[in-house]
């Protein structure tokens, strides 16, 4: 049995950040089900860094995250994690309320936001329809960042390595329990033992949790999809912004090495599975980028779907179980794991270890009963 001070199950970007933080200060071992970090929510999202979703606590945890991107403790001569690039997002005459209500939030954690008209919006997205028919007035955030998931994976997997953890690939969870002093973790290959488990499945948390006799958190893994395509010939993308709509029922768009990525913000509810691209979601997601601007979508070129994973107040849960022992909590990461990973894994080692809560934190309004699992339980 191989034993360590701290177990995290799950190699996404919650779970390997929190145990890249971890590391230096106990023996950590990361636990994951397949062949690669990533695999699943991570490695499947547009990675946009941006304060555009959420609620206050999740634009505080953004905001805290920002300095990891632009200056990561690696090495300086590594690329970099993250590309400057504009948002912009847009209201139709029917959505104005909800542009005023996102300006107002936006504005309470960056300076980089200013409203922009027609005019202004048609010259950053030539084909955006504007006027009654379409988009009437917008917001530009010039502070956004295009995120490389695969390097920030690849960034905290070096600095967990670094400080002595290890990474077990292929080692999914069979049985968890706790034998009165640590928590046994088995899985096809090995079992392993530690004081500290830390629950950083993703999907598969609360089955995780379940298995483990613990208390799930409720869990709703929502499915989302997105497709690439190709623009029409001798259209220059590369200066694009990240495009949303502010209403829930409109769609995000951005260039990719040469493509356009778009997504119709599917919210469909699926248990936690290798998710894949349904027909109609894929069909959406050209109809919504066609209704909103003059492009044509002829030919999906790529597609694919992943699950984002919800508890009740749509905030990410950090901390110790109330009912279990040693048996931590990482989960509900929702639609912006990446962009509030480095904010995540800072608060989850002050709350795993019992340190002082971090200024950088506590500066965005962001304190520990906002996170904790407790707030889930009544």
């Amino acid at each position: 049995m191989k034993r360590a001070d701290i177990l995290v199950i799950g190699g996404g970007i919650a779970g390997v950040s929190a145990a890249a933080r971890f590391a230096p200060r106990a023996q950590t071992l990361l636990l994951e089900r397949e062949a690669a970090l990533g695999y699943h929510a991570s490695g499947r999202s547009a990675t946009f860094y941006h304060f555009g979703i959420g609620d206050t606590i999740v634009r505080g945890l953004t905001a805290a995250s920002r300095s990891f991107f632009t200056d990561p403790p690696d090495d300086p001569d590594a690329p970099p994690l993250s590309q400057p690039k504009s948002a912009m997002f847009f209201a139709t005459t029917e959505t104005m309320d909800q542009l005023r209500a996102l300006e107002t939030e936006m504005r309470r954690f960056s300076d980089d936001i200013s409203a922009i008209g027609p005019a202004d919006m048609l010259a950053i997205v030539p084909p955006l329809k504007v006027g009654e028919e379409g988009a009437v007035e917008g917001l530009l955030d010039t502070g956004g960042r295009k995120l490389d998931a695969d390097l920030l994976l690849q960034t905290n997997a070096r600095l967990l390595r670094a400080a002595g953890g290890e990474i077990c690939f292929n080692a999914g969870v069979t049985g968890i329990a706790h034998d009165g002093s640590g928590w046994i973790v088995d899985t096809a290959g090995e079992s392993y033992a530690a004081p500290v488990v830390v629950n950083a499945a993703g999907a598969w948390a609360d089955e995780l949790a379940a298995m483990a006799g613990v208390r799930p958190l409720g869990l709703t893994a929502l499915r989302r999809t997105i497709i690439g395509f190709d623009p029409p010939p001798g259209l220059a993308i590369t200066d694009w912004p990240f495009l949303k709509t502010v209403a829930d029922d409109g769609f995000y768009m951005l260039p990719d090495a040469g493509r356009l990525l778009a997504s119709p913000m599917d919210v469909t509810p699926s248990p936690a599975c290798d998710a894949q691209p349904d027909d109609y979601d894929m069909a959406l997601a050209a109809w919504r980028v066609e209704q909103a601007t003059t492009l044509t979508v002829d030919r999906i070129a790529l597609k694919w779907a992943g699950l984002r994973s919800f508890v009740a107040d749509k905030v990410p849960t950090a901390g110790f179980a109330p009912d279990a022992p040693g048996f931590f909590w990482l989960a509900g990461q929702g639609g912006y794991g990446l962009q509030t990973s480095p904010a995540m894994a800072l608060a989850a080692e002050a709350l795993l270890f019992d340190l002082h809560w971090p200024d950088r934190l506590a500066e965005q309004g962001v304190r520990p009963h906002h996170l904790r699992p407790e707030r889930l339980f009544g």
